[in-house]
C-alpha cells in the first residue's frame, strides 16, 4: 500500500464535480493533498468536497467557468486565499457534444468557439493565474488531459473535440520546456474511452458500447479512477524527471494503429 504521495500539496483540479475530476480530486485527497474542487457547476463541486470531508480530507470548492478569464482568475486567487500557495494544476475540464460537434462543414461556428473556449482555454488561463504560484513554491506539476482523439482519424467525426485536444499536445510540450528551470513539470494524459457521465448518452446505445468495448485490446471501458491513477503519478514526485510527455491510458487503443 502506497504511503500519502502527495502531502502538504495543494491541487487545483477543474472539471471535479463529476467524473475524471472527481475521481482524482478524492485521489489525489487520499494521498494527503489539499484539494481545490473547481467547476462550472457550484452544487456538483460541493458535493466533491462533501466526499472527499467525509473521508477526511481537506478540500474547497470553487465554481466558475474556465472559459473566462475573470472566473479563473478568481478561483485561482480563492484557493492560495486559503491554503497559501499551488503545487499541482489539473486543469482537466471538458467538453465533447457529439450532437452538436461534428465534421467542419456541419460545426456552427459557436459551438467550435465554445469547445475550444473549454478545452483549450480553460487550461491557457488555468496556466496563466497558477503557474506564479507554482513558480513561487519552487516548482510543481500540469497535468493536462488530452485525448486519443487527437492521435487518431476517425469515420465519425468530432473536429472541434480533435483540434482542440491537439491543440494541447503541442502547449503542453511548450510549457514543459520553458518551466522545467523553475522545477514545473508538465505531461498529458490521453485517455480513450472513459465511462463517465459525459460519455453516458452514447455509451446508453448498448451497440456503441460493444462497438467500443471491441475495438480496445483489453475489452473494457475506462474507469475514471485508472486515469486519476496516471496523473496522481505524474502530479507526484515519484514521476520527478518525467515532463514534456505524453501517457495514453486506452487499454491499446492506439496500440493497434487503426
Amino acid at each position: 500500500m502506497f504511503g500519502p504521495r502527495l502531502q502538504g500539496k495543494v491541487a487545483l483540479i477543474t472539471g471535479a464535480g463529476m467524473g475524471q475530476g472527481r475521481a482524482a480530486a478524492r485521489l489525489f485527497a487520499a494521498h494527503g493533498a489539499q484539494v481545490v474542487v473547481a467547476d462550472v457547476d457550484a452544487a456538483a463541486a460541493r458535493s466533491t468536497v462533501d466526499l472527499i470531508m467525509e473521508a477526511g480530507g481537506t478540500a474547497l470548492a470553487v465554481s466558475g467557468d474556465v472559459g473566462v478569464e475573470a472566473d479563473v482568475r478568481r478561483m485561482v486567487g480563492e484557493a492560495v486565499g486559503r491554503f497559501g500557495a499551488l503545487h499541482i494544476l489539473y486543469p482537466q475540464a471538458g467538453v465533447l457534444w457529439k450532437d452538436r460537434d461534428r465534421s467542419v462543414v456541419e460545426t456552427e461556428e459557436s459551438w467550435w468557439d465554445r469547445v475550444m473556449a473549454i478545452n483549450v482555454k480553460g487550461v491557457y488561463f488555468t496556466c496563466k493565474y497558477g503557474i506564479p504560484h507554482l513558480i513561487e513554491a519552487g516548482g510543481g506539476a500540469i497535468v493536462v488531459i488530452g485525448s486519443v482523439s487527437a492521435l487518431r482519424g476517425f469515420t465519425l467525426p468530432q473536429d472541434a473535440y480533435t483540434a482542440s485536444k491537439g491543440a494541447l499536445i503541442s502547449l503542453t510540450k511548450s510549457l514543459a520546456v520553458q518551466y522545467a528551470r523553475h522545477g514545473i513539470r508538465a505531461n498529458i494524459i490521453h485517455p480513450g474511452i472513459v465511462d463517465t457521465p459525459m460519455q453516458a448518452t452514447y455509451l446508453a446505445d448498448p451497440s456503441k458500447r460493444a462497438a467500443f468495448e471491441g475495438s480496445t485490446p483489453l475489452g473494457r471501458l475506462a474507469r475514471p479512477e485508472e486515469i486519476a491513477q496516471v496523473a496522481l503519478f505524474l502530479a507526484s514526485d515519484e514521476a520527478s524527471y518525467v515532463t514534456g510527455t505524453e501517457i495514453a491510458v486506452d487499454g491499446g487503443y492506439t496500440a493497434t494503429g487503426g
